[in-house]
C-alpha cells in the first residue's frame, strides 16, 4: 500500500502562505504543515493551527535565512554579528559549519539550544507538535541532524522528515535543472547514516521525501508524474504553497510565482484516490507532546 504525507513548509511565513495551507487542508489534499517559530505571520499560523486540530503541525526549525529565538550573543556561531540574524544563505551556513569543525561541540550546542527554543515557543502557544523538519533541509548534515534530534527528543517529539529523495522520484521529476538534479543525487549518499541514527535514537520517519528536486518547479504535471510512480511505502510530498501577495514580495526567496503554481498543482491529488493520505500525527510512534 502507498501512504503519502502531504506537508507544506513555511507555515507562518506570510498571511498568503497561511491562507493557502488552510484552504488546501480544508480541501482534503494537505495533511501536515511545519510552522516557523519566528516569522512575519507566525501569530496567524498559530491561530489557524489551534482552530484546525485535524492539521498535523510540526516545527520548521530555522537555522539559516531567518531570525533566532535566542539572543544572538548566546548563539554567536549561528547568528551574524552585524545583523543579529541567521546567515542569509545556505552556502554561508555550510561554510560556517565546515570552518567550525574543530569546535564542533560549540556549534552543535548552539544548534540544539536554538532548535529547542523554537520548539518550546510553539508548544507554549498550546500546539502539540507532531514532527520536525528544517528550513532548507539543513538536517541532512550530521552536525546539524544530531543536535536537532536531541532538541526534539527533549521536547517529546519523535518524528522527523527524511529529507532524502529516492532514485525513483528523481526519475519521475521532469524539467528539473541538471545542476539541481546532480546536487540532490549527490546528497543521497548521506541517507544511510541518517537512517541508522534515526533508528538508534528511537525516532520514526518516512521512506523518503518527494518533491524536493521539484522545489520551484512543482506543477500539476510533476505531481501527477510522482503519484503515478509512487511505490508501496510511506512517503512525504514536500510542498511550498502560497498566494503571491505584497508580504511575499518582501521575502528573499526564489519561490515566488511557484507558490501559486504549487497551490493549484496539489489539486491533482484528487485524481489518485487509491493513495492513502496520512499525516505525521499518524506516523509518530510513542511521542509525548510537551505543552
Amino acid at each position: 500500500m502507498s501512504r503519502l504525507i502531504v506537508n507544506a513548509d513555511d507555515f507562518g511565513l506570510t498571511a498568503g502562505v497561511n491562507r493557502a495551507i488552510s484552504e488546501l487542508h480544508g480541501a482534503g489534499v494537505l495533511t501536515s504543515a511545519t510552522l516557523m517559530a519566528r516569522a512575519t505571520a507566525t501569530a496567524g499560523a498559530v491561530r489557524i493551527a489551534r482552530a484546525t486540530p485535524t492539521l498535523s503541525v510540526g516545527c520548521h526549525v530555522v537555522l539559516v535565512d531567518g531570525d533566532p529565538i535566542l539572543p544572538p550573543r548566546e548563539i554567536p556561531t549561528l547568528a551574524d554579528r552585524r545583523t543579529g540574524r541567521f546567515l542569509p544563505t545556505l552556502g554561508a551556513f555550510l561554510q560556517r559549519l565546515a570552518a567550525g569543525r574543530i569546535r564542533s561541540s560549540k556549534i552543535e550546542g548552539e544548534i540544539e539550544a536554538e532548535a529547542a527554543a523554537q520548539i518550546a515557543l510553539l508548544q507554549a502557544e498550546g500546539i502539540a507538535l507532531t514532527h520536525i523538519d528544517t528550513h532548507k533541509h539543513v538536517h541532512m548534515f550530521r552536525s546539524v541532524f544530531e543536535p536537532v534530534l536531541r532538541a526534539a527528543a527533549g521536547r517529546g517529539i519523535r518524528a522527523i522528515r527524511n529529507p532524502f529523495e529516492p532514485a525513483w522520484s528523481l526519475r519521475a521529476t521532469p524539467g528539473a535543472p541538471w545542476f539541481r538534479r546532480a546536487e540532490v543525487s549527490l546528497l543521497r549518499s548521506l541517507e544511510p547514516s541518517f537512517r541508522r541514527i534515526v533508528t538508534e535514537e528511537g525516532f520514526t520517519t518516512t521512506d523518503g521525501a518527494i518533491g524536493v528536486l521539484a522545489t520551484g518547479t512543482l506543477d500539476a504535471a510533476t505531481v501527477s508524474s510522482l503519484l503515478q510512480n509512487l511505490p508501496p511505502g510511506t512517503w512525504e510530498l514536500v510542498t511550498h504553497p502560497g498566494y503571491n501577495d505584497a508580504d511575499l514580495a518582501q521575502v528573499r526567496t526564489r519561490l515566488l510565482a511557484s507558490r501559486e503554481i504549487e497551490r493549484e498543482a496539489l489539486c491533482a491529488l484528487k485524481q489518485f484516490p487509491a493513495i492513502e493520505l496520512i499525516s505525521f500525527a499518524d506516523l509518530k510512534a510513542g511521542a509525548r507532546p510537551v505543552l
